[in-house]
């Protein structure tokens, strides 16, 4: 299933399992009330996403 994924969409094997991460320990914060910070950033993750983007 992930390199279904991974082919379809371009993108690197290991950021799908990052991405999950992300999403389980942070997506409560969604929904909560309060300010709550944002996670922080992968600057190198960032960078990578940016070249791919053309960003």
């Amino acid at each position: 299933m992930r390199s279904d994924l991974t082919s379809r969409f371009g993108v690197h094997p290991t950021m799908l399992p990052q991405w999950k991460h992300a999403l389980l320990e942070g997506a409560s914060g969604v929904f909560v009330r309060g300010g709550k910070k944002p996670p922080a950033v992968d600057e190198e993750l960032g960078k990578d996403l940016h070249a791919k983007i053309g960003g």
